[in-house]
């Protein structure tokens, strides 16, 4: 059998969200990646149902009650983002604190030094001004290859050749319909 990385990657999510639901009918607790693969496989189930995405995002929370996870999950993902097939294509799925606030002093929690921290330092940066033109709001993660962006986002895709958004790892940017938004945009590294 033939499958692609998508499906791949999907069977992967699957296993390890069984695992997940394996150690809660026993009574373990779970840890992270357990947990976000539990979150996410039923995000895509959800959606492949065709339940509307806001549903999909409230319903996401929850799957996993806080104390049925290992100390230090909740702050450890403070959200989770997962690329869904709905009826009327894929939309990328963002589910912020899918365990609950996990607040400064919680185990697990990431303390930063005071201070600023330079993203991206020394790597060309440019503006560009993003329509989406689309009914739906589209949401673009912070290292997706911003000239492959949905198809319903209108800016000039030539000029965004080798960039990504200049935002945190692991963050994302929601482009509402008819809007038109300028960003700021980093030059990728590695191999454009």
């Amino acid at each position: 059998m033939h499958l692609t990385p998508r499906e791949q990657e999907r069977l992967t999510l699957f296993s390890a969200a069984e695992l997940a639901r394996r150690r809660l009918a026993r009574g373990a607790r779970l840890g992270a990646t357990e947990a976000v693969a539990l979150v996410c496989d039923e995000v895509l189930e959800m959606a492949w149902d065709g339940v509307p995405l806001e549903t999909v995002v409230e319903r996401a929370r929850e799957v996993v009650p806080r104390d049925r996870l290992l100390p230090g999950v909740a702050g450890a993902v403070p959200s989770l983002q997962v690329e869904a097939l709905f009826p009327h294509g894929s939309t990328l799925v963002h589910v912020a604190e899918p365990f609950g606030p996990a607040g400064p002093d919680a185990p697990g929690a990431v303390l930063s030094a005071g201070g600023g921290t330079e993203l991206a330092p020394g790597r060309p940066r440019k503006d560009l001004e993003i329509t989406n033109r689309g009914a739906r709001a589209v949401w673009v993660s912070s290292h997706f290859p911003l000239e492959e962006a949905n198809a319903a986002l209108e800016f000039d895709r030539e000029a965004a050749r080798g960039h990504r958004l200049d935002v945190p790892a692991g963050t994302s940017e929601r482009f509402e319909p008819g809007t038109t938004r300028t960003v700021t945009v980093v030059a990728r590294g590695g191999e454009r």
